[in-house]
């Protein structure tokens, strides 16, 4: 039996090539059953070069972007544990001061500090973010949450962030 893993992606360098083979398709193959939310601009880059195709083969569930309309059945079980990978350093201080924008930050925002919920932010942002006086807060709220953070490396596989992630 598989778990519901919440699979949420911004838009990062790497989305295009890194997404779907060093984080979705690993997860998917260690038994993980995928509910998939992109932000807008992910969803974008991903339409332009395929790569939605690629993460529908992955899992039964649609990849979503928007939020449904009113009257709309929920396209996405609850999951219980969240992977927010890529996440852009935009969408790390978004999370953290409650702005909910889109629909991948409501979802993740709406569970943020829930008791029982797991999440796990492996985040990849330029050398010189980590000296914005505001980062190291923004960090340190989403922790003080019950967040886990990771930074993605541009030259390392991103699929060592799943180690973060409970037992399927």
């Amino acid at each position: 039996m598989s778990r519901v893993l919440g699979l949420v992606a911004s838009s990062c360098g790497g989305l295009d090539t890194r997404f779907a083979a060093q984080l979705a398709k690993p997860a998917a193959d260690r038994g993980w059953e995928l509910a998939i939310t992109l932000t807008p601009t992910a969803a974008r880059w991903l339409e332009k070069t395929g790569g939605i195709g690629e993460l529908e083969k992955l899992t039964e569930l649609p990849v979503r972007s928007t939020s449904r309309l009113p009257g709309e059945p929920r396209p996405h079980p609850d999951p219980e544990v969240f992977l927010f990978a890529p996440a852009s350093a935009n969408s790390v201080a978004k999370l953290a001061l409650g702005i909910a924008d889109n629909q991948a930050l409501t979802l993740l925002g709406d569970v943020l500090g829930t008791p029982g919920s797991t999440i796990v932010l492996g985040y990849q942002i330029q050398d010189t973010r980590i000296h914005h006086p505001a980062w190291q807060r923004h960090l340190d709220t989403l922790v003080s949450a019950g967040v886990t953070t990771a930074r993605l490396s541009p030259e390392a596989s991103w699929t060592s962030v799943l180690d973060l992630l409970p037992p399927v």
